[in-house]
């Protein structure tokens, strides 16, 4: 029985922008790696789990949310929660997913917490509709929402107090 799915095919057009996502959710860019790796294993294992073809790339990106808490989990149980970043610079592969612009706003999201991230990630890099977040991340549309304002502002706040640090440190 062929599988309704081109896997290969979604890979090819889909893995880069599904790499860009997790980065920006697990802020490393070999788990980001791994987190896709495993949502596109875990399609090739059940390829009948998206009946719809149209909908393979909203189950991929539920699927790369979802191993991204998991890592994240994980990777908070080992280190007992610990920054996960040292203040040493971007490995070449970091720069080239990340562009310079955004290296600011990266470390700012960092701080907010994971739902407010995962909610700004999905709308502002993966121009995602209020609907289509709602469905990936299994809560409301008006949960996303009030999530996306409150998340704006909490952004805003990290980012002017990090501008206003920057300014004291010249």
């Amino acid at each position: 029985m062929e599988p309704s799915v081109d896997i290969t095919e979604l890979y090819a057009a889909h893995r880069l922008s599904l790499v860009r996502l997790a980065v920006l959710l697990v802020d490393d860019f070999a788990s980001a790696e791994d987190v896709v790796q495993d949502a596109f294993a875990a399609l090739a294992r059940r390829p009948d789990a998206v009946k719809d073809p149209s909908k393979a790339l909203a189950y991929l990106r539920v699927s790369v949310v979802n191993t991204a808490r998991s890592a994240l989990r994980r990777r908070r149980t080992a280190r007992a929660y610990s920054p996960p970043h040292d203040l040493s610079p971007p490995s070449p592969e970091d720069s080239a997913v990340l562009a310079e612009e955004h290296r600011e706003v990266i470390v700012a999201l960092q701080q907010l917490a994971p739902r407010q991230r995962e909610v700004l990630v999905l709308r502002y890099w993966s121009n995602l509709s209020e609907a289509e977040i709602a469905q990936t991340l299994s809560i409301s549309q008006g949960t996303v929402k009030s999530t996306a304002s409150r998340a704006l502002v909490a952004l805003e706040k990290v980012m002017t107090s990090a501008a206003g640090s920057g300014k004291e440190e010249r």
